[in-house]
C-alpha cells in the first residue's frame, strides 16, 4: 500500500486518507494507492461505507502535470474510477478546499459527495489547452445537467459549495469533510440508500435531449471569446456526447479528444504558460528568509486613467488607498471615474450592488504630495517625463516616512535616475502596471540598481495580494514589455514606408491571435501620449508624428491610424491616412511595393523575439518564460502560442535567425540582425527554454 494513502476503519466506516503535499495531486503513488485501499476496503467484511478524504489544506486538487508528456504509468485514472464507482459499499467524497480537474472526477465517480462550506469544485482543464480525460465531461453534466456543466467545462471556472448543492453536484454541506462524510455514510446506511452511480443517470439530461439550444445556446454564451483556441470547441463537443451516446462510448471518445489535445501544440503552450507563470515567482538576488515589509495603506500620486485603475487594484482588495492630485477639479474627476467604473461593474451584476459604496469608502481623496506621510507604500503614476517624476520624487522623499516603499509607475523612464533625488535610493523601484490597470494582470517589478532586497519582496508581495502577476525585471530603456514593443512597432512603422497599410498590419496581427494590431492599439492608448514621450527623448517618427500634427489622436480624437464615427470604438480604415502615407513616402523618395502578410507577421514576431534575446543576454529578464509571461498578462499574446520566446522555440531558432538576416540585408536595417544569443543558439540547434 502506497505511503500516502491509507485506510484506516471507524466503527463501519472505512476512512481512505489522501496524504500528498502540497495539493494531494493524483500522482502515480496517490493513483496506486487509492486504488489498493478501495479495493481493500471492499474487501473487508466489517467496513459497510467508505469515505475518500484528504489530509492538509484541500481535497485533491488536479492531475499531477508533471506527468503529463511523460509515459503512462498504472494504474491509470479511469482504472481507479471504474474501481470507486463498482463497490458494492456506498463510496462519499468529503471535499474541502478545492476538488478540481481529476479530484473532482475523482468525486464524480464516488456514489455521493458532500463539503465544506467554502470549498470550490470545478474542472479548469480548459486552462490547460484540454478537457477533462477520465470521465468528467460525461459524469458532470449528468450530476448538474449540461448548462451548467458547460459553465464549469467550456468555462473552466469553479464553483462554490452553495451553488453546488443546489445543482446536486453534493449531497450537503458538511462542518468537518472527514467527520462530516463519516455521519453522512452512516446516515446513507441507516437509510439503506441505493448506490447512485452517476454513469447510469440521465434524468438531467432530459430536458436538452428534448430541447438541443438549452445546450447549444451555451455552448455559445462560453464559446465567443475563445477566438483560436481548440480545447472550448472540444470540450463543448464532448459534453455533447452525453445527449448522443451511451455513457461507455462518450467515455471512449472523451479520453481519445483528451490525447489528442495533449499532443497539441496549444495545450503544450498552455502548460508552458501554467509553470512559467510560477517560475516567475523565483526572485534572483534575494536572501531566503528576506521578510517584505508590512503594508497597510498606500498612497497613489495622480488620480488619471493609470492612477485611478492602480488604486481600485488596491481597493478591490481591500486596501486603503489615498488619492492625491494637484487641484480638488482633477482630485474630483479622478474619484468620478472611478465610482462611475464600480458603478457600471454593478450594473452588470460583477460586483455586488453596495460594493461601489464600500470600495469608494476606501479611498481617501486628497490634495498634495505632503499627505503620503503616513502612507507604507507610494506609487507614482503622472505623465510619463522625467523631469515631472524627479521633481514628485524629490518631495515624496522630503515626507514620507522613513521605512515607506517608493514605487514609480513609469513605463520607459530610468528608475535609478529617479531614485537618486531621493536619500534613500534602497527604497525605490518601478512598479509598473498596464492599462486598464484594475483590469490587466501584469506589473513589471523594476529592480534598480539600489533597491533593497525587502523592497523587492515587499512590491511582489503586494502584487499577489491585489491579485496581480509580478514579474521581475531590471533596468533599461521600456524594460522588457515595452523595450520590445518598441522593437514591434518600429519594423510596425517601417512596413508603411515599403508599401502596407495600417488595417493589413493589424489584420495580420489579430490572425496570429493578439487582441488587436500595433496600430489600433496605439489609437486606442492616444498617439499623443507616445509623441509627447518621443518629445521628450527628442525621437521622431515620421507618419504618427505627422497625424499628432493633425490633431489625430486617436480614439479620444475620432481619429488616429482609423477613424471612429459616431463613437464607436471600431476602427474604420481611412482614405486620408493613406494619403498621408503616401505624401510621406513621396517626401522621402520613396515607392510602395507589395508587402506579403507572412512578411508582415516574420519581421514584427522576430523583431521582438530578437530584442527579447538582447534583454536575456543583458540580464534585463532572468529567464526567456519571464518574457513570455510579460507579453502573455501585459499585451495580449495568445496563451495558445506560449510567449514570443516559446513560440520563437516552436518555430525553430535557426529559421527565425535566417529570416531576421534576410530582412535586415533586404531592407537595410541592421537592428533586424540576429542577437548574439539567438545567433549562438541557432547554430548550436539550441532553444531558449533550453538555454538557462
Amino acid at each position: 500500500m502506497s505511503n500516502v494513502v491509507t485506510l484506516e476503519r471507524l466503527e463501519t466506516v472505512g476512512i481512505i486518507k489522501i496524504d500528498s503535499p502540497p495539493v494531494n495531486a493524483l500522482s502515480t503513488a496517490v493513483r496506486k494507492g487509492i486504488l489498493e485501499c478501495t479495493k481493500q476496503a471492499i474487501a473487508d467484511p466489517q467496513i459497510k461505507a467508505i469515505v475518500l478524504t484528504c489530509a492538509g489544506r484541500t481535497f485533491i486538487a488536479g492531475a499531477d502535470i508533471t506527468e503529463f508528456g511523460k509515459p503512462a504509468q498504472e494504474p491509470g485514472l479511469d482504472k481507479v474510477l471504474q474501481e470507486i464507482e463498482n463497490s458494492p459499499k456506498p463510496v462519499v467524497a468529503a471535499i474541502h478546499g478545492t476538488a478540481l480537474g481529476g479530484g473532482l472526477e475523482v468525486a464524480l465517480a464516488c456514489h455521493y459527495r458532500v463539503a465544506v462550506k467554502d470549498a470550490k469544485l470545478g474542472l479548469p482543464e480548459v486552462k490547460l489547452g484540454l478537457l477533462p480525460g477520465a470521465g468528467g465531461t460525461q459524469r458532470l453534466p449528468r450530476a448538474v445537467g449540461p448548462e451548467l456543466a458547460v459553465k464549469m467545462i467550456v468555462g473552466g471556472d469553479p464553483i462554490n459549495a452553495d451553488a453546488a448543492l443546489q445543482a446536486g453536484l453534493i449531497e450537503e454541506i458538511v462542518d468537518g469533510p472527514a467527520a462530516g462524510a463519516q455521519i453522512f455514510a452512516n446516515k446513507v446506511l441507516a437509510e439503506n440508500r441505493p448506490l447512485r452511480k452517476l454513469r447510469d443517470d440521465d434524468s438531467k439530461l432530459a430536458a436538452a435531449r428534448a430541447d438541443r439550444s438549452i445546450f447549444t445556446n451555451a455552448v455559445a454564451a462560453l464559446t465567443k471569446r475563445a477566438r483560436g483556441l481548440e480545447a472550448p470547441f472540444a470540450a463543448a463537443d464532448a459534453i455533447s456526447y452525453t445527449l448522443d451516446l451511451p455513457f461507455d462510448e462518450g467515455l471512449r471518445k472523451e479520453h481519445e479528444t483528451f490525447l489528442q489535445l495533449l499532443a497539441g501544440e496549444q495545450s503544450i503552450a498552455q502548460r508552458y504558460a501554467f509553470f512559467a507563470e510560477r517560475e516567475a515567482a523565483k526572485l534572483a538576488g534575494v536572501p531566503a528568509g528576506t521578510k517584505p515589509r508590512t503594508i497597510e495603506r498606500v498612497a497613489i500620486i495622480g488620480g488619471g486613467t493609470m492612477g485611478g485603475g492602480i488604486a481600485m487594484s488596491f481597493v478591490n482588495a481591500g486596501i486603503p488607498v489615498t488619492l492625491i492630485e494637484t487641484g480638488e477639479e482633477q482630485l474630483t474627476r479622478g474619484l468620478g471615474v472611478m465610482r462611475k467604473n464600480y458603478d457600471a461593474s454593478a450594473a452588470r451584476g460583477g460586483i455586488p450592488a453596495d460594493a461601489p459604496a464600500k470600495r469608494m469608502a476606501l479611498v481617501n481623496g486628497v490634495v498634495g504630495i505632503e499627505n503620503v506621510k503616513d502612507t507604507d507604500l507610494i506609487i507614482e503614476a503622472v505623465f510619463e517625463t522625467m523631469t515631472i517624476k524627479k521633481s514628485i520624487f524629490g518631495l515624496i522623499d522630503t515626507y514620507a516616512k522613513p521605512g515607506a516603499v517608493l514605487a514609480t509607475n513609469t513605463s520607459f523612464l530610468d528608475i535609478n535616475e529617479i531614485a537618486e533625488v531621493t536619500k534613500r535610493p534602497q527604497d525605490v523601484l518601478g512598479m509598473h502596471f498596464f492599462s486598464p490597470a484594475n483590469v490587466m494582470k501584469l506589473c513589471e517589478i523594476v529592480r534598480a540598481d539600489k533597491t533593497a532586497p525587502d523592497v523587492l519582496s515587499t512590491a511582489v508581495a503586494v502584487a499577489r495580494k491585489i491579485a496581480k502577476i509580478p514579474v521581475v525585471v531590471g533596468v533599461c530603456d521600456g524594460f522588457v514589455g515595452n523595450r520590445m514593443l518598441m522593437a514591434r512597432t518600429k519594423q510596425a512603422e517601417k512596413l508603411l514606408f515599403e508599401g502596407a497599410l495600417p488595417q493589413q498590419v493589424d489584420a495580420v496581427i489579430t490572425k496570429f491571435g493578439l487582441p488587436m494590431g500595433p496600430f489600433a492599439m496605439g489609437d486606442l492608448a492616444g498617439l499623443d501620449i507616445g509623441w509627447r514621450s518621443r518629445k521628450d527623448r527628442g525621437i521622431k517618427s515620421e507618419i504618427e508624428d505627422a497625424l499628432c500634427e493633425a490633431g489625430r489622436f486617436g480614439q479620444k480624437t475620432g481619429q488616429g491610424y482609423y477613424k471612429y464615427e459616431g463613437g464607436s470604438r471600431a476602427p474604420l480604415p481611412d482614405p486620408d491616412v493613406e494619403k498621408l502615407i503616401d505624401a510621406t513616402l513621396l517626401r522621402l523618395g520613396r515607392k510602395r511595393r507589395v508587402v506579403t502578410d507572412e512578411e508582415i507577421l516574420e519581421r514584427v514576431t522576430y523583431s521582438m523575439i530578437n530584442e527579447g534575446a538582447r534583454i536575456l543576454e543583458e540580464g534585463i529578464a532572468a529567464r526567456p518564460s519571464d518574457i513570455d509571461i510579460v507579453w502573455l498578462y501585459g499585451y495580449g499574446w495568445p496563451i495558445y502560442r506560449g510567449g514570443p520566446m516559446h513560440y520563437a522555440d516552436q518555430v525553430g531558432l535557426r529559421h527565425v535567425a535566417d529570416r531576421l538576416s534576410y530582412y535586415a540585408a533586404e531592407t537595410n536595417d541592421p537592428s533586424l540582425e540576429p542577437a548574439p544569443a539567438l545567433k549562438r543558439l541557432a547554430q548550436q540547434g539550441g532553444t531558449f527554454a533550453g538555454s538557462r
